[in-house]
Order: structure tokens, then sequence, then C-alpha cells
């Protein structure tokens, strides 16, 4: 466990490698505390939807996790760590020690990538697909400016469609995993004195990918997806 003080940094370039043991060996923990006043939109299975969180961790686990408590495990993770409150935990089977980051005018972004298992999301059938292999991309974005609801979900799709164009240009022929997960944090709009004096809106209500920070969004996601991908498709 880390102080609070060692986890607690607001830029995602200082998110804290750590450790956790799974079958008796160690595994990465990355760990990102920007604190309180942020607020989260993701799809993970911990923390999941929109709301005040105040740390994410991805955890990378076995090839064929099968644990089937990952709510609770992640609870244990960040409270192994040292995290208090809400957060958001996201796992992988993919490297977290080899993550990328990017940023671009303020906005950043950091991803984990396995695409051995990939596809197009629309294809006939139902679901259940076994991954035999690592097959996630996990991101996560920190944006400085507070954004409305609305501009929280817009942002993850903005992530998603710059997680796509990434995926295409290095001929991957896959709009992603069957278990891609997104995490996207601003500051919460309330209580912002500073932004209420200088008569700015309390939050951004636009993050598509011609909006200012829609666009900064997604050429973070999309550079440091790409880097995160180069090198690991197979035939």
């Amino acid at each position: 466990m880390l102080p609070r003080t060692l986890l607690a940094r607001p830029s995602l370039a200082d998110a804290a490698l750590l450790t956790h043991t799974e079958q008796g060996r160690a595994w990465p923990l990355l760990v990102w505390a920007p604190g309180p006043g942020v607020r989260m939109v993701s799809s993970a299975v911990l923390g999941g939807g929109i709301g005040e969180r105040a740390w994410v961790l991805n955890a990378q686990v076995p090839p064929g996790y099968d644990r089937l408590d990952p709510v609770a495990h992640l609870g244990a993770l960040a409270s192994g760590a040292g995290l208090e409150g809400p957060g958001v935990g996201l796992m992988t089977a993919a490297s977290v020690e080899n993550r990328r980051h990017a940023e671009d005018g303020g906005a950043e972004a950091v991803v984990t990538a396995g695409i051995g298992v990939r596809g197009w999301a629309a294809v006939p059938g139902a679901g259940g697909v076994v991954a035999p292999r690592p097959g996630t991309i996990n991101i996560i974005v920190s944006l400085p400016a507070p954004l409305t609801d609305a501009a929280l979900v817009n942002a993850v799709a903005t992530a998603t469609e710059a997680k796509v164009q990434a995926l295409v240009e290095l001929g991957a022929d896959a709009s992603g995993t069957p278990t891609d997960a997104v995490c996207v944090a601003a500051p919460s709009p309330t209580g912002s004195d500073a932004r209420a004096s200088s008569r700015e809106p309390a939050a951004e209500a636009f993050a598509g990918p011609r909006s200012l920070w829609g666009a900064r969004l997604a050429r973070a996601v999309h550079r440091a997806t790409y880097e995160a991908c180069a090198g690991l498709l197979t035939p």
C-alpha cells in the first residue's frame, strides 16, 4: 500500500504502477487518483455509469480469468492499494505495464491493449464469445474542463470513434474487442467559483470530435491507442 499522498496525482501521466498477487504471481496494477471533485463516466464493471469518483485502477489479471466476483475483487484491490471512496475499476489480461500515454492541449489518454481477440461490432449471431487470448482495449481519459452529463456520454462516443480509427489505420480489420472498456474523467461543474466569476459556462455541453475538448480527446485517444496496438497484430 502506498501513502495517499503518493497516489494523489492529477496527471494521468503520473499514474502509479503497483502490483497485486493472483494465482501465486505478481501482476501490474495501474492506479490513478486525481482526488475529490472529479466526475467520471465509465463502462467499467466497478464504478460504471456517471458520478463522482476519486480514483481509477486498471488491473492486469491472468489469461483465462474466471473469478465470478470481479466487483468484489476490484474493490479488494482498491482497498489494498490504499484507495478510499467511490472509484472505477477496470480489468484486462493485456499488459498494463506496456500502457501508452498521449496528451493533446490538456486532454490526456492512457491505453492498455490486447487485440488477440478482435472483430467488428455488428456481426450476425448471439454473444458469448470466449476469449482464448488477451483481447481488451482499456481507455482512460482525463479532461481539465467540466462536462455536462450529455457531454460525458458524447466523450465516450468520441473516444470510441478515435479507437476505431486507430485500429483501421493499423490494418486490424476490427472495431475493437469483445471486452473493451472506457472511462472519461472531468472536473465536477459544481462549486467552481472561479469559472462562475469569469462568466464561463459551468460545464461544456459538447464533446463530439469537432468540439474543442472532443477534438483534443480524440487525438489523444487515437495516438495512445495506435501506439498501444502497434506491433500486436497477428495473422
